[in-house]
């Protein structure tokens, strides 16, 4: 009797995102400056600024992914994403730039992703704000995949 070995949940998520990197990649860069530069209000991001966002949240997810594997006590790791995108200025860094470090980012996660075992998708991570809010890392990856598809489709819309 063969034994079926379930695949990691990190895994398949790593996969799509592959896929959405690949599939996405050249659009971002049609996108011309003036569109991805511009502020549909005062109080709203810019596409740049919302792509500065997923650069900032897949860095929190990557240390995320990374130091939840180790630590003894479920590692407490918060994102201020106003905070984030305003210390990067965003709105000021080349489109070119942003691109080319959310690939990178990306890229990171994946292999990261593909390479957690069955135990480390179990493993948790503390992302609450003002009170404990401890989720495991399998949650994690498919929580990063849907805001990172949201809001590229924000930018590409």
């Amino acid at each position: 009797m063969s034994t079926r070995t379930e695949i990691p949940e990190s895994v398949k998520v790593s996969a799509t995102l592959r896929r959405l990197i690949a599939d996405h990649l050249v659009q971002l860069q049609q996108i011309d400056d003036e569109a991805f530069s511009a502020k549909p209000n005062p109080q709203k991001w810019s596409k740049k600024e919302i792509l500065g966002h997923l650069i900032d949240s897949a860095q929190n997810n990557l240390r995320r992914f990374i130091t939840s594997q180790y630590e003894a006590e479920p590692p407490h790791i918060v994102y201020n994403q106003d905070f984030w995108v305003e210390a990067n200025q965003y709105g000021h860094t080349s489109a070119q730039e942003l691109i080319l470090l959310w690939k990178l980012l990306n890229d990171r996660i994946a292999v990261v992703l593909e390479n957690l075992t069955t135990e480390s998708n179990k493993k948790l991570c503390n992302t609450g704000k003002d009170s404990q809010a401890l989720n495991p890392l399998s949650f994690l990856a498919k929580d990063y995949l849907n805001h990172t598809e949201h809001h590229l489709r924000q930018i590409l819309n």
